[in-house]
């Protein structure tokens, strides 16, 4: 079926060359920091994770959050989902794929990856999170693409397949509660030291994942023949809400916990993270945007009035994605690292050539999305046209 992704109108191969392009930049400072070192980042002793893993953090639960697709289709019969299902577990593959580029990034040498496979230490989380991220990506190839074909040929899916994709089902929150648990397990680092973590984390996966599948699904029905369906788009926006209402919850729980208990470890985080200590404010205008755009998007999200007006959803779900990016994929990792435990500030902030790593690791991953969805809307096209001989109606 890959050959589909061969035979494209001038807008869909002038994207590809697009994302080549970043691909290739990313590549080249990727050789730049090879030869250096991680020096070259704006990372340092007190803040050893930054960009790369907050990317790895939040793409983790990007992938988790195909489950909200695939669960309600294959075991509640949704059958609303039956043509965006396909994409959800796409989008899981092409996430998975990305979080393993930037933790690959993030080692420095390259060949610190075979310590993982050579010497295996079942008591470490790390080892645990690749176990997961492995067979998390494995399932969904299997499944998706099966079932594609099948569907193409126009014949049921083997029995043999459900078992996979019950196993993936229940696979797919645990690649975002082992990701958690590297947080959470760090006596040191007072902002992620909670328990609600993972139930944290899983809140905003399925509140930024189905938000992410509404930007696509409305790009599909305004520039393909394909149409996701508005039912389907319209629950994934309700449960985009309800889950960005719970992550709102339990960030507002770990503040009035942080300030009443007037620990000073657990409030000083998230003092630099809204106002900054000491005059550093680096982080503010990032967490404050983040905050704004949570507050803009909720309501529309909730008011079924305005979520259903097709522009103001897709920029809820636009908002809702990059609220949810800016607090997971950079402040939560770099809040955590300041002040450090001597109480002491050293900001942290990417540099270009990290930047545009990280940008080629992006690229890698939409690179890979966009063949899979090429084969996959070329098909569901094929077979909406085989069956009915005319395009198809929008719901």
């Amino acid at each position: 079926m890959l050959e589909l992704a061969l035979k494209g109108s001038r807008k869909y191969w002038s994207w590809v060359i697009f994302l080549l392009a970043i691909i290739g930049a990313g590549f080249i400072s990727y050789l730049y920091q090879f030869r250096v070192g991680l020096g070259i980042t704006g990372m340092s002793r007190d803040v050893s994770w930054g960009l790369y893993i907050g990317q790895f953090t939040y793409l983790v639960g990007v992938a988790a959050s195909a489950v909200t697709i695939v669960l309600p289709y294959y075991l509640h019969n949704y059958k609303k989902y039956g043509r965006i299902s396909i994409l959800g577990e796409f989008v899981a593959v092409s996430s998975v794929v990305m979080c393993m580029l930037f933790i690959f990034v993030d080692l420095g040498q390259p060949l610190r990856v075979l310590n993982v496979l050579l010497h295996p230490t079942p008591n470490s989380v790390m080892f645990f999170d690749m176990v997961v991220l492995s067979g998390y990506l494995f399932l969904n190839i299997l499944c998706g693409w099966y079932v594609l074909g099948a569907e193409r040929k126009g014949v049921p899916p083997a029995p043999w397949i459900k078992p996979f994709i019950i196993i993936a089902i229940c696979w797919a929150p645990s690649i975002h509660i082992v990701t958690a648990f590297l947080y959470q397990g760090l006596p040191g680092r007072h902002y992620w030291l909670t328990a609600i973590m993972a139930a944290k984390f899983l809140s905003s996966a399925f509140a930024s994942g189905p938000a992410l599948l509404i930007v696509i699904s409305l790009i599909l029905r305004k520039f393909t023949r394909f149409d996701p369906g508005w039912e389907a788009i319209q629950t994934m926006a309700k449960t985009s809400a309800y889950f960005l209402i719970a992550t709102v919850a339990f960030y507002l729980f770990e503040v009035f916990t942080s300030f009443y208990s007037s620990i000073p470890g657990h409030m000083y985080p998230i003092k630099y993270l809204f106002t900054g200590i000491e005059g550093h404010t680096r982080l503010v205008p990032i967490m404050w945007l983040s905050t704004v755009l949570v507050g803009v998007a909720l309501p529309i999200l909730i008011i079924p009035k305005a979520r259903g007006n097709e522009r103001a959803l897709g920029f809820a779900a636009a908002a809702t994605f990059i609220a949810l990016w800016l607090e997971k994929g950079i402040s939560l990792v770099v809040g955590g690292f300041v002040p450090n435990p001597f109480e002491r500030v050293f900001e942290y902030w990417p540099t270009l050539p990290e930047v545009l790593i990280a940008l080629g690791v992006w690229g890698i991953g939409f690179f890979i999305l966009t063949i899979l969805y090429k084969v996959a809307i070329s098909v569901k096209e094929e077979v909406i046209f085989d069956k009915y001989g005319e395009k198809q109606v929008k719901a």
